[in-house]
């Protein structure tokens, strides 16, 4: 099933991503009075896991340079409630995906599609996957295009929290994942954004360590040994999703693609990245 992972991986994460790559969902959660991007960005992913320390929120994020999650965990929540936090950015996403896919939103292929993933969402294991648990405790909506970024959203997540497990299981640290990713994109580590809060030092120091262990040349690029260790994570994230769509079949797997790429398309076509 770890090749129906990553068929459906690239169905659900551009529906998901809307919650990063649209308008509307930062439009709602600044109506609830957060500025600048970050503490909203903190507010709405880690919301479904209520009022816990920043020291949380940085473990289950994984990535994040220090300090990042400090400078907005806890203070995120003197602006406005998790409950609310989660409603404005549900809001956003659904108003998103209605202005992109227009009369295809209320279509009985999403409809369709929201129950589909909803039923390999429930159907996916909770052990050890905390964020992913934070979201199933909460409420399923009713509507449809709702049910549907819902559905991917816990998906996404539910991945997310493996692919943790797999970096950690490597000995790879959060700042390290981020130099693999670039190399992976064939990006220079510098020119990769999230490793942007990264001093020029600190940077130098986490690709020495790479380069110690060898999964990096002398000429800054992967050694055979790093790109073998950088699609053996990928890999081992799929491995640990596949148990979500067991309870599909390939028929079912077969209509999803089938009736969401020309979708997916659409929504990809509108990203501004």
């Amino acid at each position: 099933m770890e090749n129906v992972a990553q068929q459906l991986k690239d169905l659900f994460v551009p529906i998901h991503e809307v919650a990063y790559m649209a308008d509307e969902p930062n439009e709602e959660l600044q109506a609830l009075g957060y500025e600048g991007y970050w503490p909203l960005y903190f507010a709405s992913r880690s919301a479904p896991l209520g009022r816990v320390p920043a020291e949380v929120v940085d473990a289950l994020f994984y990535n994040f340079a220090p300090g990042e999650v400090a400078a907005c965990i806890p203070s995120v929540w003197e602006v406005a409630t998790p409950e609310a936090v989660l409603a404005a950015r549900q809001r956003g996403c659904v108003a998103a995906l209605r202005g992109i896919l227009g009369d295809l939103a209320d279509s009985p292929v999403i409809a369709r599609a929201a129950d589909l993933f909803m039923k390999a969402a429930v159907s996916a294991p909770v052990e050890g996957r905390m964020l992913f648990a934070g979201l199933r405790s909460l409420p399923v909506p009713d509507e449809p295009l709702a049910r549907l970024w819902h559905a991917a959203t816990l998906l996404r997540e539910h991945r997310g929290d493996g692919h943790l497990a797999a970096l950690v299981a490597n000995g790879i640290n959060g700042q390290e994942s981020h130099v693999l990713m670039a190399l992976f994109w064939d990006m220079k580590p510098r020119d990769f954004g999230r490793l942007d809060p990264l001093t020029d030092d600190q940077l130098e120091e986490v690709i020495n360590g790479l380069q110690q262990r060898g999964l990096i040349g002398n000429d800054g690029w992967f050694t055979p040994a790093g790109r073998k260790l950088r699609t053996d994570i990928e890999d081992l994230t799929d491995a640990l999703a596949a148990p979500a769509y067991t309870c599909l079949s390939p028929q079912e797997v077969d209509e999803l693609t089938t009736n969401l790429t020309p979708l997916i398309k659409k929504i990809k076509a509108a990203s501004p990245f």
